[in-house]
């Protein structure tokens, strides 16, 4: 079974320094039809303008996401972490007992784009964590790279769920195939472009929803940039 989200009917909130559209219910967007998928519970798509950016605040108990699509976002936390996260960065901060950070946008001239990724934790209470890798386009290019996952497998963050996150770039003849294990259900975000999957549309902004299904064609891509997520 296949359901849509798509692009145009997420919430969407303008605070002048930052537009954000929700996939899923968030902030002053509530929606009881879209509370999240699984575990997977924000997808925020943020443009952040030049010189602004998130104040110091808190989080507990969240697997957090971070993925630059364009521009850089400097990250400072609780833990002693300092970092600028590019694009083909994955930054994974997990809150656990409770950590406090800040995300800003330091270019005085270009905005940041980028998605705000939440999954709610396996276990509650954990110590507080920070992870940052860097994947190269080749590795995404026409495939599905592995960027988390539960166990840090082929290089991927760690996060502490049963969710795996592929990030694939697509083009022309590209074309790709991931195979889930039976029962998984599976969360597909076209952050741009035009892609194809098991043959359904999509467009920059869309997102499917798919239970029950084990085996997942990507193709048609016209500058498509996909995260596909893996959930039990």
């Amino acid at each position: 079974m296949v359901e849509f989200r798509r692009g145009r009917e997420r919430g969407y909130a303008d605070h002048g320094w930052l537009k954000s559209f929700h996939s899923f219910s968030f902030a002053g967007y509530h929606d009881p039809a879209h509370m999240g998928f699984g575990a997977l519970r924000v997808i925020n798509e943020d443009r952040i303008e030049p010189g602004t950016g998130f104040g110091t605040h808190g989080h507990r108990d969240m697997e957090i996401l971070s993925y630059v699509l364009d521009g850089e976002l400097a990250h400072r936390d609780s833990m002693g972490n300092g970092s600028v996260i590019r694009p083909g960065d994955v930054q994974r901060m997990s809150a656990g007992t409770g950590v406090m950070h800040s995300e800003f946008n330091h270019s005085a001239t270009g905005q940041t784009h980028f998605l705000q990724i939440w999954i709610i934790p396996g276990q509650q209470g954990i110590a507080p964590g920070y992870e940052q890798k860097h994947f190269e386009p080749a590795a995404r290019r026409g495939r599905l790279a592995l960027v988390a996952s539960p166990d840090g497998a082929a290089g991927s963050v760690t996060v502490h769920q049963d969710a795996r996150l592929h990030a694939g770039l697509f083009d022309a003849a590209e074309r790709a195939t991931l195979e889930v294990a039976p029962g998984r259900q599976v969360y597909v975000h076209l952050a741009r472009g035009r892609l194809s999957v098991n043959g359904y549309p999509l467009e920059a902004g869309d997102a499917a929803k798919f239970t029950g299904e084990t085996r997942f064609e990507f193709a048609d891509g016209q500058g498509a940039e996909v995260l596909v997520f893996d959930l039990a």
